[in-house]
């Protein structure tokens, strides 16, 4: 056998394989990246059919409708993969517009294209993107806000490049999203009053930060002097501050959960700055119980977006609240402990004080 087709069979039986168990799971979040035949019916269905599961050896997988067709089954009358496919490329299509368009179509064009009530466009999109199109929308401009001022751009041209039609509407949003206004944001955090404290704590050594709107920033490591450098790196120009009274209370907080592994106190104020993606990983995060772990592809699918493991890992990558927003639960499919910002035997340490304090909890 040719080293090609042996490599192409191996492809074929880790696909089969895949979808075998996303069929067991009648894992919803895989629809419309395959779908079954069943040999016995001669129809073809979506992972998820509420039909009776079949045997493993009557089934037959596709990367498409087309060539399921052409193997000769028919759609399933109970799932109407036909039906969830239209949908989705219709939905596909939408998020295109939002994304390219200058300024932002409204529900009632968005569903118009689709060919659908503003009603059913907006229950359909927000089942399959996880938000709203209001929301996606949203997302994009902001984004466009963050790339634009890091250009250094004039604040102008980025209020209109980001299709904002009014300024006042601008500066809300970018005090929201980016926690402070546009051109501090421009200048490295220049003018941004920060209060810090570096401590040792069972992990290592952790350096937890500050602004008036909440915590900021929490890293790990074995060198204190390296954490502070990494620091002032990321903010060059804010006004560092060593500790207040205002921000002890916070700062007692951080500590109670680095250095006794419990969950996080939920009125401690965090001030997250990222993209509207990261942000959206980042609060898929926070959900995760404690003692529990999740893996890349299933925060993917619990935000919507099944096909984005990679970026979420890359989310995780850039999560800068250590412990605090738990990056360090997430896993790789395999269950393999790996890829933490402060090292994998820190992650596996939080990961078992968690469990045991799970297992254990402490009135």
């Amino acid at each position: 056998m040719h080293i090609l087709e042996q490599i192409g069979n191996q492809v074929d039986m880790e696909f089969d394989e895949a979808c075998w168990q996303a069929v067991l799971a009648k894992d919803k979040s895989q629809i419309g990246q395959f779908y079954f035949g069943v040999k016995t019916t001669g129809v073809f269905c979506s992972p998820g059919c509420p039909a009776r599961m079949p045997l493993r050896k009557n089934l037959e997988f596709f990367h498409t409708i087309e060539a399921a067709r052409l193997a000769g089954f028919r759609p399933c009358k109970r799932c109407r993969p036909e039906q969830i496919d239209a949908h989705i490329k219709l939905i596909a299509n939408a998020c295109r517009v939002l994304e390219t368009a200058e300024t932002p179509p409204s529900l009632n064009e968005l569903a118009e294209q689709a060919n659908m009530s503003p009603f059913h466009f907006q229950r359909v999109f927000k089942k399959r993107v996880g938000i709203s199109p209001k929301a996606y929308s949203k997302a994009i401009q902001t984004q466009r806000m963050r790339e634009g001022l890091t250009q250094e751009t004039r604040v102008t041209d980025v209020i209109y490049d980001s299709g904002y039609q009014a300024s006042s509407r601008f500066y809300e949003d970018a005090q929201s999203h980016l926690n402070m206004a546009p051109r501090v944001f421009q200048k490295g955090g220049r003018g941004e009053r920060i209060q810090w404290a570096v401590r040792a704590c069972p992990l290592g050594w952790a350096l937890v930060a500050a602004t008036e709107r909440g915590v900021c920033w929490i890293s790990l490591g074995d060198d204190p002097d390296q954490l502070q450098t990494e620091f002032e790196a990321a903010l060059p120009y804010a006004d560092r501050q060593s500790t207040q009274d205002t921000f002890q209370t916070w700062l007692n907080a951080v500590f109670a959960v680095l250095e006794q592994g419990q969950a996080p106190d939920p009125s401690l104020p965090l001030d997250i700055q990222g993209t509207a993606f990261q942000r959206l990983v980042w609060q898929a995060l926070q959900r995760i119980p404690l003692g529990e772990t999740a893996t890349y592809s299933e925060i993917a699918a619990k935000i919507g977006k099944p096909k984005s493991a990679r970026a979420v890992a890359q989310a995780c990558s850039q999560n800068r609240l250590a412990v605090i927003v738990p990056c360090h639960r997430v896993i790789r499919a395999n269950g393999e402990v790996s890829g933490y910002r402060w090292g994998v035997k820190r992650k596996k340490k939080l990961l078992d004080r968690e469990s045991t304090h799970a297992a254990n909890p402490v009135d």
